[in-house]
């Protein structure tokens, strides 16, 4: 029997159905009012001729809308494609395209931006543009969508393991966005690969505080479904509702990225007593610096997990009782996962010497969309090839390096940023740090650290250039000037944007 996932919701409703399902404002969901919910949105999409191996996009924020098109989408057997509502309109027409997409789920705003851009789109129909947060007698509202439609189960395709649940685009973040692929099978190795790893049960409360357009989102959101727990939506990231939500809601996991967890320590009301309920805080998405690990441990000890991973399908969990042992370890393979460091040659690299991270498990995505060239080159025998540096200490713990693309080579030296990262950031007047490389005549290139400092801060950033460069352990890891911003450009998933800042560092520069 395949494992497939579009029944997973009326599983719920019909064993589960009067407990909690979601949270999101003032609307709350048991497992029965939400999967009426997602039928009677699967029956409209069905009744528009939606079907299996159709693509459906959403371009919104946080909604319980965005929570019932997921798994409507999934119910008929049509790929979902999260979309960014952020994104710009060439942007967005590039990536509907890109991905064939035949229905849209949208905010009015963008719908606006497009315009009459829309004719550059191959594959939605006019009455396919449906809008989410508008006034309900709009023709192509989400509640006209929906009116009068069934909330009884759809017509349920045959379905594969191998089909496809969903496509993810990259962030962008090192190139042009790419199409991730992932099937039911590896969505629900998901939901019980994380339930297992995080400790989840039915009775767990999971909160998710960013957007659930990045594939991070889904490590939580997955196993939440998965067992049939209870999710809490907030529309967007805000410290102190964060922290109000986990003492009333009694919340057990949450899954933050890096400036999140910063913003935490930062509240005054981060304490032991509001946050009591607490099993797992997780971080994700990019490094976060042993301080901030630290100081949230030091808080709420027992609870802090770290996981690095690939939306490509590869994971390590650092597990919160390796936390002490295991300083600055972003974790292991979990079971039926295998992790290699290989060098530029391709052989395997022996414990602490850095190299290339290679992977492999059962979360593995089935390649890029249409992109198979592109596929051939990252997937490579059943070993995902990251892009990213790390090293292996003696029992098979991994510690990161940086991404091969930023490594930085000055005067023919490997120079990782997240070397001079962790040191500047270790000053008491630094809130947050970015190292990437510069070309320099002399060396080739040579690093430069960005700097965001805590408010009450007094250094200046010949000071602080000063302070670093008095502590880094080689002459070649001393950075060639520091650059002070007031904050750090992200992506969508909480990712600093590592490009914008050189960019704008050389503008200013002119």
């Amino acid at each position: 029997m395949p494992i497939t996932l579009e029944k997973l919701i009326e599983r719920h409703a019909r064993y589960r159905g009067d407990q909690l399902a979601v949270v999101f404002g003032d609307q709350r969901l048991t497992w029965a009012h939400f999967s009426a919910s997602v039928n009677q949105l699967a029956n409209a999409m069905q009744a528009r001729g939606i079907g299996k191996d159709d693509k459906v996009a959403t371009a919104l924020p946080n909604s319980m809308e965005l929570l019932l098109i997921y798994w409507a989408t999934v119910s008929i057997g049509a790929v979902l494609v999260p979309l960014s509502p952020l994104l710009k309109a060439k942007g967005l027409i590039n990536l509907l395209n890109n991905a064939d997409v035949c229905l849209v789920f949208l905010t009015p705003g963008l719908l606006a931006e497009l315009g009459p851009e829309r004719d550059q789109i191959g594959n939605i129909k006019a009455e396919n543009y449906i809008l989410v947060g508008t006034d309900e007698s709009e023709t192509n509202s989400y509640a006209a969508f929906v009116a009068g439609r069934s909330s009884e189960p759809p017509d349920y395709p045959e379905m594969q393991q191998e089909d496809l649940f969903n496509i993810v685009y990259s962030s962008g973040t090192t190139g042009m966005p790419k199409g991730i692929m992932h099937s039911h099978l590896v969505r629900a190795n998901y939901g019980s690969h994380f339930a297992a790893s995080f400790r989840m049960t039915p009775e767990s409360v999971v909160l998710h505080t960013g957007s659930i357009v990045f594939n991070g989102a889904f490590v939580t959101l997955m196993p939440c479904f998965f067992i049939g727990a209870h999710y809490v939506l907030h529309p967007h990231f805000d410290v102190e509702a964060m922290i109000e939500t986990v003492a009333r809601e009694k919340v057990t996991h949450i899954m933050m990225v890096p400036s999140q967890i910063i913003a935490l320590l930062q509240s005054p009301n981060f304490n032991a007593s509001n946050m009591q309920s607490m099993e797992m805080l997780l971080t994700i998405g990019a490094p976060l610096q042993q301080q901030y690990k630290e100081a949230v441990n030091a808080v709420i000890p027992g609870r802090f997990y770290e996981l690095y991973g690939l939306t490509e399908g590869f994971v390590t969990i650092l597990d919160r009782n390796d936390f002490d042992q295991q300083p600055g370890s972003v974790g292991c393979p979990p079971p039926g996962y295998e992790i290699r460091i290989v060098g530029d040659d391709g052989t395997d690299l022996a414990p602490g010497e850095i190299g290339e991270i290679v992977g492999r498990g059962p979360a593995l995505s089935s390649g890029y969309y249409k992109q198979p060239e592109l596929t051939r080159e990252t997937f490579r025998d059943g070993w995902l090839y990251s892009g990213d540096l790390g090293y292996l200490d003696e029992s098979g713990f991994l510690y990161l390096a940086g991404r091969k693309k930023e490594l930085i080579i000055t005067g023919g030296v490997n120079v990782y940023p997240q070397d001079i990262e962790e040191i500047a950031g270790a000053h008491e007047q630094v809130l947050e740090t970015a190292v990437f490389g510069v070309d320099s005549d002399k060396w080739g290139e040579t690093p430069v650290a960005a700097i965001v400092l805590r408010p009450e801060a007094t250094l200046d950033a010949e000071a602080l250039k000063q302070w670093i460069n008095q502590r880094v352990e080689a002459r070649f890891q001393k950075v060639s000037d520091v650059y002070l911003v007031d904050q750090m450009p992200r992506n969508v998933a909480g990712k600093t944007l590592k490009n914008e800042l050189r960019e704008n560092y050389l503008a200013n520069q002119k």
